[in-house]
């Protein structure tokens, strides 16, 4: 962060000498309540790698996202209701793997909400799934032909989240970016009825404003039983059928942006223009911290980045600064004022009141190729520099002055100024002139509010080790993955193996056994990839033991792709199947197959799996010794390091090592 002062002009002047006149008066009346600024962790494992932070630098991340007045200080935290399917950058366990299965202390996302209570009481909590497991459809990939059996399993979430974590859930969602049942919206609000959840309200339906705003005209009790309607990647706009609803509306998610100026420029021109354009009373960001490997989908589309739980490097990035312009000067349930919000040329402005007397005024001037967003198109428009006049009436006309807080994104430099404290700026007889530049964001507010000043750098980046062990043997994890591996297709999780008297007692499991409910087309067989995507040469060893007679094993290198696009993934990998057989091929479908053969491999026998990569040779042993060699690879040259399972069976690994160079 650069606190580099750049030109501005701040002045007090009379009405008559502005060329653009605003008028802000609380006398005309108040527009929407404000429900606050968020973000979204999940929709894709984003979080991943956070839990595996060394203390001090996880602790810092989290006060930069969360802790009130001191960077992005967030006001609601939405997480994914895992669902045991990919879901962008990853899978994210169910608290349901199976129908006579309840585990409320699964994944990272009940942490991640403590986490975030702990410093802010008052953040609000909202859960979404993007897929269920495959009980909760009987086999079929739907959820809304068994809508009791959905909202049961969706409501034994919340009421799971009370009980084991004390977290109370203020909303809840239906099915991200998919159709949706009015029947099951229905059923769902009588079942959190039943079960005195009342307080707990739907979004819905976490997609486009059409068709549920129009089902929600003709259908009386649809409309009593959704209390928000909840857009994706509105593109600051909105609908008419949407606004005849008089429900509240929310950007409900947006951004997904990388992270750097451009990024920032989106963001604060779209936390802005929602409302003025859109009249969104909330905006929640995809995705809350970029804390998965870079090149899974959608590399640093956080609001900060922190990919490197084995050096503690992680970077604060402008999008954090911009949120603040917001979210320290307001907070849920101040009121918009009336007012058009777009400025003379270009650029935009919200003024928010908290009905005691004070006035927070956010400004943005962001360009159109400073602040395009991954989604929507934007259509051309123009920003020129100007001058602003705000004409305070009602009760803030006898304000004497404002705080005021500066932010100047650059593109032609390597400094920006972000959230630079500019002092006081006098109002003369209720009239305040700003000078506007391009791409800026100004904040002037009644509130005197504390900044606190960030942490110290956190430590030089670092790749991930070139010569890395597990061996899974912990007690008492205090997550159900183990550090670094990301599960891209189901799910690996600790095991004690209580039958095993010997050196296998604690393993990581694969525990899927049903394919899931998606939410895109995804990889018939379970992998989890590790490591620096950089990686050529390198040796991979692990133990595996298949359970089933059905099942079968592999681990891989060189793999080039995950996240939603992980069924296409190509690398080298080493299958053996319980039947004695084994295959290495060029792809995680295995229909590029490379070489295949016997191996003696069986079911419920623990074997262990080398794979060694050097420059276009790969060759494979079996229990140590030499099982297949001098096959030629050329593509891809590099990627990940992976474990992984032919079908959706019990299987255990364990011993995993990789060592690279």
């Amino acid at each position: 962060m650069t606190w580099a002062l750049w030109g501005f002009a701040l002045l007090g002047c009379s009405l008559a000498s502005a060329s653009g006149v605003y008028r802000l008066d609380d006398a005309l009346g108040l527009a929407s309540e404000f429900d606050g600024i968020g973000a979204l962790s999940g929709g894709g494992a984003t979080s991943r790698l956070l839990v595996n932070y060394p203390e001090p630098y996880r602790s810092q991340i989290l006060d930069y996202l969360f802790k009130p007045n001191f960077a992005a200080a967030l006001q609601i935290l939405k997480v994914e209701i895992g669902g045991d399917a990919q879901s962008t950058d990853g899978t994210e366990p169910s608290h349901m793997h199976y129908e006579d299965d309840e585990n409320y202390f699964r994944g990272y996302e009940w942490w991640l909400m403590k986490e975030a209570k702990k410093r802010n009481p008052n953040i609000k909590l909202i859960g979404l799934p993007w897929a269920f497991p495959g009980w909760v459809g009987r086999g079929e990939n739907w959820p809304y032909d068994y809508p009791d059996v959905t909202a049961y399993y969706i409501v034994s979430w919340i009421i799971g989240a009370k009980r084991f974590h004390d977290l109370d859930i203020d909303y809840i969602g239906i099915w991200n970016e998919r159709s949706f049942s009015s029947k099951y919206i229905k059923l769902l609000r009588y079942t959190l009825d039943k079960q005195e959840l009342q307080r707990v309200r739907i979004i819905a339906s976490d997609n486009l404003w059409e068709p549920i705003s129009f089902f929600m005209l003709v259908d009386s009790e649809l409309r009593e039983a959704v209390d928000i309607i909840g857009a994706h990647y509105p593109g600051t706009k909105t609908v008419p059928s949407a606004l005849q609803t008089k429900k509240k509306l929310w950007a409900s998610e947006d951004y997904s942006t990388f992270n750097d100026e451009v990024g920032a420029g989106c963001w604060a021109r779209i936390l802005n223009q929602n409302f003025v354009n859109g009249k969104m009373t909330s905006t929640i960001a995809w995705n809350l911290v970029a804390s998965y490997y870079e090149d899974l989908p959608f590399g640093r589309c956080g609001l900060m980045t922190a990919q490197e739980p084995w050096s503690g490097h992680y970077t604060v990035n402008p999008p954090i600064w911009i949120t603040a312009h917001t979210t320290h000067f307001t907070q849920p349930g101040w009121y918009y004022l009336q007012a058009d919000g777009h400025l003379e040329k270009g650029g935009s402005y919200v003024a928010l009141t908290d009905r005691q007397g004070n006035l927070t005024i956010i400004i943005e001037t962001m360009t159109h190729d400073h602040s395009k967003c991954i989604r929507p198109l934007l259509s051309p428009y123009f920003v020129s520099p100007q001058k602003a006049t705000f004409h305070l009436k009602g009760s803030f006309s006898k304000l004497k002055s404002l705080h005021t807080w500066y932010s100047k994104l650059e593109f032609n430099s390597p400094n920006s100024t972000l959230f630079q404290s500019l002092g006081p700026i006098n109002v003369s007889e209720g009239v305040l002139t700003l000078n506007l530049g391009l791409d800026e964001v100004y904040t002037l507010t009644t509130l005197t509010a504390g900044f606190e000043k960030p942490f110290p750098d956190p430590p030089a980046s670092q790749p991930f080790p070139s010569d890395y062990k597990d061996d899974f043997n912990i007690r008492n994890p205090p997550f159900s993955e183990a550090p670094n591996f990301a599960d891209q297709t189901g799910v690996f999780e600790y095991f004690v193996n209580v039958s095993d008297p010997g050196e296998h007692v604690f393993t990581l499991r694969q525990v899927v056994t049903q394919r899931p409910i998606t939410w895109v087309t995804e990889s018939e067989h379970p992998i989890s990839i590790i490591g620096n995507y950089k990686w050529v040469n390198l040796t991979i060893t692990c133990d595996i033991y298949i359970e089933s007679n059905d099942g079968g094993a592999f681990i891989a290198g060189r793999v080039n792709k995950g996240g939603i696009y992980a069924k296409a993934a190509k690398g080298i990998f080493f299958w053996v199947f319980p039947d004695g057989t084994y295959r290495v091929t060029g792809d995680l479908g295995g229909e590029e197959v490379l070489m295949k053969g016997l191996s003696g491999v069986r079911a419920k026998a623990w074997h262990t799996l080398t794979l060694i990569l050097t420059g276009t040779n790969a060759s494979g042993m079996l229990n140590g010794n030499p099982l297949w060699a001098n096959v030629t690879i050329t593509d891809p040259g590099n990627g990940w390091a992976a474990i992984g399972t032919h079908t959706f069976e019990f299987t255990q690994f364990d011993n995993f090592h990789v060592q690279a160079n």
